[in-house]
């Protein structure tokens, strides 16, 4: 009995996924993603202005949670100093691991996870090109806010500059706040662990990670609450594109097939035309009496019988009634000789 598809089940994917194929895939989204922050600097002064307009508005709407978190974070090390260490290393910890996981035990699932991550990157990086914002704590010191990365930057391996390693913090792009794909990315994590993770723990875990991230961006002050709204809103996007996004990515290795596959078939047909005249050469005659369907002399929808390439053969060479005879003579020159 056909077994009948479950709706809204996804099915085996037609070419299993490889790991050597996937890790060089998922490096070169991050390297395009590092690679555009640094592109897209922008105008210091124009980031400035974004990041002032961002929180007059949020100023306008009672929604100004930057300051009092800001404060708390700096006043107790106890707080502010984990704060950082989740800043400046989860995000490279806890998304890889989730990837790795599903690529590992929901395989099925991995392909559309892989792809609405990969897309709200992208997404996010058009953010950070077209709308350049600084972040609340490299505005001036008037507006009231702490840089906590500098100011506990004893504690960890970071420097003054976001959370880059010290030394390095040239080569980050300092003015991309707008989206949070900080939070984006732990938005993704919290849906993984909620759809995927069957356990009371990582369902908890699910909804503590992107709301602590969160408050964690905003009281690090490398983070407007808005700023945390578009890593939401830009996931979302992401998740909305992702199944056009696959179909695309479908039809392109589909056409990129169809265009290899005549040379492929090509090839095949001249390796089967060898092997068809090796075969003629070292084929072995076949027997008159063979009832093989490929013999020339029974034609297919002709009324006739084994020896015979006419209708009636036998009884125009024998006469009516007539049976050959089992004599040498009459079994034709091409027959053998009896054994003696």
């Amino acid at each position: 009995m056909p077994h009948a598809e479950t709706a809204g089940v996804e099915a085996t994917p037609r070419t299993r996924l490889r790991w050597w194929t996937e890790l060089p895939l998922i490096l070169l989204v991050y390297a395009c993603y590092s690679a555009g922050r640094l592109l897209a600097r922008g105008d210091v002064g124009t980031a400035v202005d974004h990041g002032v307009a961002i929180l007059n508005i949020e100023k306008a709407l009672y929604l100004n949670a930057e300051h009092p978190l800001n404060r708390l974070f700096t006043r107790e090390p106890l707080i502010g100093v984990p704060a950082d260490f989740w800043y400046a290393s989860l995000h490279y910890l806890v998304t890889p691991a989730l990837l790795v996981w599903i690529f590992r035990s929901r395989t099925v699932r991995y392909r559309a996870a892989r792809t609405w991550l990969m897309t709200s990157t992208f997404i996010g990086l058009i953010g950070f090109t077209l709308l350049p914002t600084c972040p609340p704590r490299l505005l001036a010191a008037g507006y009231g806010f702490v840089d906590t990365m500098a100011h506990y930057s004893s504690y960890g391996w970071w420097g003054g500059e976001a959370s880059a390693p010290r030394g390095l913090g040239g080569m980050t792009n300092q003015y991309a706040a707008m989206p949070s794909l900080h939070v984006g990315w732990a938005l993704w994590c919290g849906v993984m662990l909620w759809r995927y993770g069957g356990t009371r723990l990582a369902k908890t875990a699910a909804v503590a990670y992107p709301l602590i991230t969160t408050i964690v961006v905003m009281g690090t002050a490398n983070h407007y609450f808005l700023d945390a709204v578009a890593g939401a809103a830009v996931m979302g996007v992401g998740l909305l594109l992702t199944p056009y996004v696959m179909r695309t990515a479908d039809r392109v290795r589909a056409r990129f097939g169809a265009e290899v596959a005549p040379v492929a078939t090509a090839t095949g047909a001249g390796t089967a035309a060898s092997g068809a005249a090796v075969t003629v050469v070292s084929a072995a005659p076949v027997p008159v009496g063979s009832a093989d369907a490929s013999s020339p002399i029974v034609s297919g929808g002709c009324q006739t019988s084994a020896g015979e390439r006419i209708p009636r053969q036998r009884e125009s060479r024998f006469g009516s009634g007539a049976e050959p005879s089992a004599a040498p003579q009459d079994a034709g020159d091409g027959a053998p000789a009896p054994a003696r």
